[in-house]
């Protein structure tokens, strides 16, 4: 019998023989060298923590907390304005009608990661030295393999010097184990917490899992594939990027469930999280639960049911319709788990609070999807950033607000602890605010005076209405009045040289509280900054790199 090894060899030497000829047959061998290395059982039951043993009455809300990974601002009916060639979400918007929106709600960063600690834990999480995004070490080995494709002698990717690849990966990577969650702290004050979803934030680092950190059960996602690639329910759309081909080859269908062995799911991943979240809703309707749903849609790789996507057979263009049809998904998730609180008779003393991670990424193709904002996910320029933000609690928060002054993920941990009576340590220090006085009319000051953004070469600021952007590589500044120009098209830079100075000086005070990264970064990706990733750079475009 021919031992793995031994057909791994052969696999990685025809990569290399093959590689400048047909790439497709490299994508497509790397994905098998991934499926060999990663042995998944089969689908298997769940079983979720049931109480049935009331706490304190039930007095303390029920706390859902919903995140979409991805999802640009115009990607939601009540931000696109119901136009026909954007997704429609009828349920998210029904959310937010009857609760609150955030028009600036500002995600953590401009990548997944980082924002998730922050959220998690109240605090930049360059305070803890969690700038970087931790991905596969399979993913890291095949983006590095596969990047020369694209490079090109003005916008090459740019690999960091002296990598120790051994330390670049989720075992490496991750939230370090001593900072302090919301669902710890939930956890500590009677409630249940269950995950449901995508964690990275070191899930596969002992002291970094959910387990770890506060979550009585969490069936946590181990890779991106929403079905297997052949699957005859699914159909898919991938664009022609280092980034996609780097995704495709290296996801797999997987979960685990409260640190089990990876096993598949049971049906399309969005459905499957959704199904397993009212499972938590139904046995918990007697006792406080902190619920986590964290979605992994609309994230690449582009995937959706076929059901889904003969909706919008009115979209002339193909990538947009399998967008639009996993948003679908996600919509139909939020529209789930409303009517479960409904039928069990606990809505109206449950949060729900549904964002983002950062925006919509140019490297899947699709140019609308951050409207009215300038940028992509991985830049600090608004499409990056400003994400969708709704919140809903019915017992103390009116229908049909509309909250347009600026808030942070940080402020998610301190609205949920200060909705559940339960007092944040006062020996951290924190960066976010309880919401509650704010919404309830009880504060009518500004949550926060000044926001802040960081890795080791790009930074952004916004003080009172200014934003400052500086970057190292290429070394340039951006000035903007978000007040007169929230589109980000005016760079004052030259002009308001005071304002300027001043901003920096904040930036340079902020940062030299932060503390140097715990993990390395492996590489540098260039992002253009007014068209998708796909798109030929010409001589002139605005262009960031973002570090990982």
């Amino acid at each position: 019998m021919i031992k793995k090894s031994f057909i791994l060899f052969l696999i990685i030497s025809v990569l290399f023989i093959t590689y400048s000829y047909k790439k497709v047959i490299v994508i497509n061998l790397l994905s098998i060298i991934n499926g060999m290395t990663n042995h998944i059982e089969n689908t298997k039951p769940t079983e979720w923590t049931k109480n049935s043993i009331s706490y304190e009455n039930n007095i303390k809300p029920n706390i859902i907390f919903i995140l979409a990974d991805d999802l640009g601002f115009n990607d939601i009916s009540l931000h696109n304005n119901n136009n026909r060639n954007a997704p429609a979400t009828p349920n998210i918007d029904a959310l937010a009608k009857s609760g609150v929106v955030f028009t600036n709600g500002y995600a953590a960063s401009a990548t997944c990661s980082p924002s998730r600690a922050s959220i998690m834990t109240g605090r930049y999480s360059t305070r803890f030295g969690f700038d970087y995004t931790p991905y596969p070490k399979t993913a890291s080995r095949i983006l590095n393999f596969i990047r020369d494709e694209y490079d090109n002698e003005d916008l090459p990717f740019i690999n960091s010097e002296n990598v120790d690849w051994e330390q670049v990966g989720l075992f490496v990577g991750g939230m370090p184990s001593e900072e302090i969650t919301i669902a710890e702290m939930l956890k500590d004050n009677g409630y249940y917490t269950a995950l449901v979803g995508k964690w990275h934030l070191g899930g596969l680092n002992e002291g970094m899992r959910p387990s770890d950190q506060g979550f009585d059960d969490s069936l946590m996602m181990t890779s991106g594939l929403y079905l297997p690639k052949n699957h005859p329910d699914v159909i898919s759309a991938k664009a022609d990027h280092a980034i996609e081909d780097m995704v495709w080859a290296s996801q797999l269908y997987a979960v685990n469930f409260n640190n089990s062995k990876q096993f598949k799911p049971d049906k399309y991943l969005t459905d499957y999280f959704t199904e397993e979240a009212v499972k938590v809703i139904n046995n918990n309707k007697d006792k406080p639960f902190f619920l986590y749903l964290s979605h992994w849609a609309p994230h690449n790789p582009l995937q959706a049911l076929v059901k889904d996507y003969e909706k919008h057979s009115h979209m002339k263009n193909h990538t947009k319709q399998v967008y639009s049809a996993m948003i679908t998904a996600l919509d139909r998730s939020v529209g789930k788990i409303v009517k479960a609180l409904e039928d069990n008779g606990i809505s109206d003393n449950t949060i729900i609070i549904f964002t983002s991670d950062n925006g919509g990424a140019g490297y899947i193709g699709l140019d609308d999807i951050n409207k009215p904002y300038r940028g992509w996910k991985m830049t600090f320029f608004e499409g990056g950033m400003h994400v969708p933000f709704l919140m809903k609690w019915p017992n103390q928060i009116e229908a049909g607000q509309t909250y347009e002054k600026r808030i942070h993920h940080v402020d998610i941990f301190h609205t949920i602890l200060g909705a559940s009576k339960i007092n944040a340590p006062n020996n951290i220090k924190y960066d976010g605010v309880n919401l509650i006085p704010y919404l309830q009319g009880e504060n009518k000051d500004n949550p926060h005076q000044t926001l802040f953004w960081k890795d080791s070469s790009y930074q952004a600021i916004i003080h009172d209405d200014w934003k400052l952007i500086r970057s190292k590589l290429p070394k340039k500044q951006y000035l903007y009045n978000l007040q007169n120009d929230p589109y980000e098209n005016i760079n004052l830079i030259n002009k308001e040289i005071i304002i300027k100075e001043r901003l920096n000086e904040l930036l340079d005070i902020h940062i030299n509280e932060q503390i140097e990264p715990k993990s390395p970064h492996s590489m540098s990706i260039p992002v253009l900054i007014d068209k998708v990733s796909t798109d030929q750079y010409i001589d002139g475009d605005e262009y960031n790199y973002w570090i990982n």
